[in-house]
């Protein structure tokens, strides 16, 4: 059964929330697309990068719905959404991917590194010709003694300017199709391993994105992650959680949206009255309410699934469809009930609905979403 977040959650959210006011806001890092390294490290310190690890004794670390409701306050702080992208990049597919298919050795030497901020990690996998078909991907690996030689092309690889780490999804061979795919840590500094300039981008600006080229990297065969061949089944894992762990910030920047709006739309007059009592106003906030709440209760549902270790590729689809449509039409109706001041840059409200688009590519688009759905439903 699905239990709805509790005052405990609830909790969590505040607190993550008073620390998020803490950092500067304004358009500034947004214009110039500069990574904050020091925020990175403060949100380490808070705790964040760790909460999926075990930790003094415990069997797990901290639940998916805890953390959610920890992501949901940074949102609802203000905290920079383009920070909280990249560290959502670097905690979904790189710190769980190697908790949960590492070696012992590989989780020994970087887990640790990774969640304290030491470490930042990037996942390529998108390829030029292999974007939603991450499948049909063309960067290739070869068994050379105790290595791997990998080369290809990958791109709109987060963190990929600022990485220590990489996870490297590269096919053994083309005629096994997705059997053939293998994912390899390489270190940044591996010969071979290239990444061209920060990538220009219409929104999450403070998330650096990159190329990265392999030209006859060496890889050591114990780079592996997992086994050869089990690319499918890390990348999948991995995307489950973020397909809606990425949206968790959401929740809190629509609730944000919403208070907003409401006081606004209180405050200002026009035809002689509150706008809040021209029909068409007090209806846009109405569905931006109700889509807040149906948006929490899906990214909820699939974190409870997933905490209780059931199938949940279906629930985390439709939290990703659902919500990242959400978020860029509650975007889109802040700057229409704030009217031509929202559309400059200086008054910090435009920027919500540029990130917000970017929700309906990340982690595959939405018709990919409802591909994953109709599978599931056997149509």
């Amino acid at each position: 059964m699905f239990v709805v977040p509790d005052e405990r959650h609830g909790r969590l959210t505040a607190r993550a929330a008073a620390f998020a006011a803490q950092f500067p806001t304004g358009p500034g890092p947004d214009r110039h697309g500069d990574f904050d390294r020091q925020a990175w490290r403060r949100c380490a310190d808070y705790g964040l990068l760790r909460m999926p690890l075990p930790a003094d004794g415990a069997p797990s670390g901290t639940s998916l719905c805890e953390i959610f409701a920890v992501l949901e306050g940074l949102g609802y702080g203000g905290l920079d959404e383009g920070l909280l992208f990249a560290l959502g990049a670097h905690l979904w597919t790189i710190i769980l991917a190697v908790r949960d298919h590492g070696t012992d050795k590989q989780r020994h030497l970087y887990l640790t590194s990774l969640a304290d901020g030491t470490l930042i990690g990037a996942n390529a996998s998108t390829e030029p010709k292999a974007g939603s078909d991450v499948f049909a991907l063309s960067t290739h690996a070869t068994r050379d003694g105790h290595h791997y030689v990998l080369n290809g092309t990958k791109t709109l690889i987060t963190n990929a300017p600022i990485a220590d780490l990489f996870i490297v999804y590269a096919t053994l061979d083309p005629t096994l199709g997705p059997m053939g795919i293998t994912p390899f840590l390489v270190n940044a500094d591996t010969p071979g391993l290239n990444c061209g300039a920060p990538l220009d981008k219409m929104g999450l600006r403070t998330a650096p994105m990159g190329e990265l080229t392999l030209e006859n990297c060496r890889v050591p065969a114990e780079n592996v992650l997992g086994r050869e061949g089990r690319g499918v089944k890390v990348f999948t894992s991995a995307m489950e959680y973020e397909r809606v762990g990425l949206l968790a910030p959401s929740l809190g920047i629509m609730r944000r949206h919403l208070e907003a709006c409401t006081a606004y739309a209180r405050a200002r007059h026009q035809f002689g009255q509150r706008i809040s009592q021209h029909q068409a106003v007090a209806h846009r906030i109405v569905d931006m309410r109700v889509r807040l709440d149906a948006a929490r209760a899906l990214v909820y549902r699939a974190a409870y699934l997933k905490d209780q270790g059931m199938p949940a590729s279906q629930e985390t689809a439709a939290a990703k469809l659902y919500v990242s449509e959400a978020y860029v039409q509650s975007s889109l109706d802040t700057m229409r009930i704030h009217g031509g001041q929202s559309y400059l840059t200086a008054n910090g409200i435009e920027v919500d609905l540029r990130n917000a688009i970017g929700a309906l590519f990340y982690s595959g688009t939405s018709d990919i979403q409802r591909n994953i759905i109709a599978r599931t439903l056997n149509l």
